[in-house]
């Protein structure tokens, strides 16, 4: 075990446990639980929003998909960045001014039903879980190339790290943990992109020179058609990123935690500003890991390309370069999970408890208990599914969270808000449909059913990757369907009056007679 990589851990998490101990003493109510009674300004929710989104995935994978795919693999990032225009401009106001918690509140303000908010919950905690797990998995890998220790332990200590986030600290902790996440983050980023650039002399026709010589794709690095073999699985993949971050409830419920509609856009637009610099930044370092290590070398450590950006550091800056931009990484993981686990945890314990269970009639100190210890089950779940997934393909497991978002919940969010005629039957069938075809689609897609290492072994039924193409059509065809065969578009149309008011201007939600602009 290296000394300088246990400390820098040691340090990290002794930070994000004071974090969490300050912020217990302020979680006292379900309102600082669930959205820490919506205290953070716009700037702040902004990094919090990009600590939520920008996953060991980005941090990782982005730099390895730069290094071996070339321009493919920047186009990557492409996705996540745009999906947040899709938010700013579509649902970030409607939301925030509909709802309080949850997704499910605001659904339920326009079809108002146990159904409804029960089908939310379900697909809440769906998309966290299957979004947990990889985290989990890249962590236990991680931990075990750092520090020489089991896998199992890994996927342990992250697993109660982030429970212990979220049981003690709500919201209030998660958000000011993925606030310092981001600050290292970008921080480490910015001085490992320097680092690159000055060894080229800041040149950086010279690093492109020399990229050309350490990959085989020689100019067809920078060329398209070096991720995919077909066009259409690429477009299908982009659609899925675009569309599903609109659907991520984990990202969506952020958007409770400031005080009015200016501070949504000004999260929104900060939150745009860091990520994208971030793959600015990721686009010199994966270019710069092919400068330094070569395509063999990157090859013959780490296959998978997940390991680009430690190497990168170890390369050009040491064993405490390593260090560092490792327990960033750490950090990384373990500021995303708790963001899943606080939104698995509201949908469970505000959602399914408060609302079904108890009709609306608990007590804080009730939904409080609750939430602490749905949030200790859902750790515990999480943590007993990735130490049985060790072998995983983490690839399809983040891939198909966005699959599923974007067909199932981004089409009822968006019909819900603007078509006047949409009805709870379309809400539901659209909801299940999408559901439920983007899950077969995968399990019956390449990803599962493959002749030499699949799960299942067999020529795969739909050889789509990403089939988001298709599911999210279908979660909006079913929706369209539900709503032209059910037959109560009269009420909805009465109802869609009010609501649309308050989703637009605010007016008789949290009590606002006017918005800032």
């Amino acid at each position: 075990m290296n000394p300088t990589y246990f400390l820098f851990l040691i340090y990290i998490i002794v930070c994000t446990l004071i974090i969490t101990y300050w912020a217990a003493k302020r979680s006292k109510t379900t309102n600082r639980f669930y959205i820490a009674a919506g205290s953070l300004s716009g700037f702040q929710n902004g990094m919090a929003i990009a600590g939520d989104f920008i996953s060991a995935a980005s941090f990782l994978g982005i730099v390895g998909m730069v290094a071996i795919r070339g321009y493919d693999g920047f186009l990557y990032s492409i996705g996540f960045l745009v999906s947040y225009l899709v938010v700013l401009f579509l649902v970030a106001e409607p939301i925030h001014r509909l709802g309080k918690y949850s997704l499910g509140d605001v659904i339920c303000s326009r079809f108002p039903s146990e159904s409804m908010r029960l089908l939310m919950a379900f697909c809440t905690f769906i998309i966290s879980i299957l979004y947990i797990i990889p985290q989990l998995v890249a962590s236990g890998f991680l931990l075990r190339l750092l520090l020489d220790i089991n896998y199992s332990i890994s996927v342990i200590v992250i697993g109660g790290l982030m429970t212990i986030f979220v049981v003690v600290g709500g919201m209030i902790a998660t958000s000011w943990v993925q606030i310092v996440k981001t600050v290292l983050l970008m921080s480490g980023t910015f001085l490992l992109t320097l680092i690159v650039l000055s060894h080229f002399n800041w040149d950086v026709a010279e690093l492109i020179g020399e990229v050309k010589t350490g990959t085989p794709l020689e100019e067809k690095f920078f060329l398209p058609g070096n991720l995919f073999d077909h066009p259409l699985e690429f477009l299908s993949l982009q659609l899925a990123l675009v569309l599903g971050t609109a659907g991520l409830p984990h990202i969506l419920i952020r958007l409770f935690t400031v005080s009015n509609a200016f501070e949504v856009r000004r999260s929104l637009i900060s939150s745009t500003w860091i990520i994208g610099i971030f793959y600015v930044m990721t686009l010199v370092l994966g270019l710069g890991t092919v400068a330094f290590l070569g395509y063999e070398s990157l090859m013959l450590l780490d296959p998978t390309g997940n390991l680009a950006a430690p190497l990168l550091a170890k390369a050009v800056g040491g064993d405490f370069l390593l260090a560092f931009v490792s327990a960033i990484a750490f950090t990384t993981i373990v500021a995303v999970v708790a963001g899943l686990v606080i939104s698995a945890t509201t949908a469970f314990s505000h959602d399914f408890f408060h609302h079904i269970l108890k009709k609306g009639k608990s007590t804080e100190k009730e939904q409080l208990r609750v939430a602490r210890w749905s949030a200790l089950g859902i750790g515990l779940i999480s943590t007993l599914f990735a130490l049985r997934l060790e072998n995983i393909n983490v690839t399809f497991l983040v891939s198909m969270t966005f699959i599923v978002a974007a067909s199932s919940i981004f089409p009822v969010l968006l019909l819900t808000i603007y078509w006047k005629r949409f009805t709870q039957v379309g809400a539901i069938i659209g909801m299940f449909s999408g559901l439920a075809a983007s899950l077969l689609f995968v399990i019956l897609g390449p990803y599962i059913m493959n002749p030499s290492d699949g799960w299942i072994r067999g020529e795969a039924i739909f050889s789509l990757y990403n089939p988001g193409i298709i599911t999210i059509p279908i979660g909006f065809l079913g929706a369209y369907l539900g709503t032209i065969l059910s037959r109560r578009q009269s009420q909805s149309i009465v109802d869609f009056n009010k609501f649309y008011i308050q989703s637009q201007s605010g007016i008789a939600s949290r009590g606002e007679k006017k918005w800032k602009t």
